[in-house]
């Protein structure tokens, strides 16, 4: 699986550098035949005939899409093919033949490679997305078969704490892996995606359930929601004065001390050398650690916060706005001090809570039992006193929560969390909105399925129905394998 790994990210590689020169190459000289002004697949033959040409430059046009003046002159010469994929897709299948390592990997395997390079390359022109970028070993770390080819056969041991089952894969063979979630009898396996990860080697099975999600209950029907405050302190406080603790998994003094240690360890090897590796792999090891604790920490916290009312009322945060850096201070043409550093500290403690994962888990678990997911705007939500809806700075000190105005006490996050829930201006919830800031009524409902693609639709007050009825539910599970 590592020499697939190789071949795979050096295929990935040597297919985008063509389709990069053909890019670059697009209209370069308009005396030349039109297929070369486009990057158009030469043969041989008219190598020979139109000057010296690479024998395989790719022919990419905005839109990944040829023109039919270039297709009709491609036909004329000779050529039996016209776009990028099938170009490159037809020397993959030669290369195959030619190549030793190319042999050893599925085909099907190859062909999605290229796939996936084609949706990233085309992504660039349709969607504005960012150019495909060349891997590298540390972040080209999978690859993934084919509906029905990764074949699972449970086969329970006797030892009831480690299940161990076996899986086939084509090319590669029989071998076992953890049983430790127990996948269906009657689901239909999808793809079957094969990670490597720091500790070891895991599969990614998408399954198609045969029951259907639940309808979305109508934000109208609905008789109880829970407003939620996220933080660094308190990871979620809820609105009925309850909270879910952040245990600061790489922020702690503990933890902290590890990673600079190990960390340490690293840069005092040679660069290059096999110690330095090892030692690379160790500290990896410590923040896939690290990350596994805080995922399943992240799925507690989520069913409870979805297992507390029939609606979710959630901040709709702009969390890379709050990561990114201050803004420099020049004076007299010197750099003056400008709290980065300071806030260095923070971003890291955002990162290390991840809030948007544990928004994804709560949209997810909250699609599957049915209740709707409101995001509404965050702006002033932990100044603002939710007895006389007061908003002032000086009504907040820390974890205080202390209203100038009326003399209300209470916990700051819970005081928070209220006003999220009241700003969603449900039927059950008080409508007094005075002193609300502009734009605090817009409310989204969250969507998290097939359809939306992780969007969110937006509309004013309260949204209904905008999730389709019929929806298929997939499940994604994650096993690890073992030789």
């Amino acid at each position: 699986m590592s020499e697939w790994l190789i071949t795979l990210r050096k295929h990935r590689n040597y297919c985008l550098a063509e389709r990069q020169r053909g890019f670059e190459t697009n209209n370069s000289n308009s005396d030349e035949p039109v297929m070369y002004q486009y990057g158009a697949f030469s043969d041989l033959g008219t190598r020979i005939e139109y000057g010296s040409y690479c024998p395989l430059t790719c022919p990419i046009v905005k839109h990944g899409v040829m023109s039919a003046e270039l297709t009709k002159n491609s036909k004329k010469h000779g050529l039996t093919w016209g776009h990028a994929a099938d170009i490159q897709s037809k020397r993959t299948t030669e290369l195959r033949s030619e190549s030793e390592w190319y042999s050893r990997v599925n085909s099907d395997v190859l062909q999605g490679n290229l796939a996936k390079l084609d949706i990233a390359y085309n992504g660039f022109f349709q969607h504005k997305r960012g150019f495909p970028a060349f891997r590298k070993a540390s972040n080209f770390k999978s690859f993934q078969f084919k509906p029905g080819q990764g074949k699972l056969t449970v086969n329970r041991s006797s030892n009831k704490k480690r299940c161990y089952s076996h899986v086939y894969f084509p090319g590669l063979g029989d071998m076992r892996y953890f049983d430790s979630r127990a996948i269906p009898i009657d689901a239909d396996i999808r793809t079957v995606t094969v990670i490597k990860e720091a500790d070891g080697w895991y599969m990614s099975v998408l399954l198609n359930l045969p029951e259907s999600l639940p309808d979305v209950s109508d934000i109208e029907t609905i008789s109880s929601a829970v407003g939620i405050d996220v933080g660094i302190n308190k990871l979620i406080s809820l609105t009925d004065g309850s909270f879910v603790e952040n245990p600061k998994f790489a922020t702690n003094k503990k933890t902290r001390r590890q990673l600079r240690i190990r960390q340490r360890r690293v840069n005092r090897k040679v660069k290059g050398s096999k110690n330095r590796k090892k030692a690379g792999i160790i500290v990896a090891k410590l923040h896939k650690k690290i990350a596994d604790k805080r995922n399943d920490h992240q799925w507690f916290a989520a069913n409870k916060v979805v297992g507390t009312a029939a609606a979710i009322v959630q901040e709709d945060l702009n969390i890379k706005a709050m990561k990114s850096r201050c803004k420099p201070k020049r004076q007299k043409g010197r750099f003056m001090a400008n709290g980065q550093s300071a806030k260095r500290g923070l971003n890291r403690s955002i990162s290390d809570v991840s809030w948007g994962g544990l928004f994804s888990k709560i949209a997810w678990l909250a699609l599957k039992a049915g209740k709707p997911v409101l995001s509404i705007n965050p702006k002033f939500t932990s100044q603002e006193c939710s007895a006389c809806h007061n908003v002032s700075k000086t009504n907040r000190d820390g974890e205080k929560f202390i209203c100038e105005n009326c003399g209300h006490i209470d916990h700051a996050d819970t005081q928070a969390s209220r006003t999220i829930l009241r700003r969603a201006n449900l039927k059950f919830v008080t409508k007094d909105v005075k002193k609300l800031p502009a734009d605090c009524g817009k409310v989204t409902l969250v969507r998290h399925d097939s359809a939306s693609n992780g969007k969110q639709d937006q509309g004013k007050n309260r949204t209904s129905k905008v999730i389709p009825e019929k929806r298929i539910l997939f499940e994604q599970l994650s096993l690890q394998l073992f030789n």
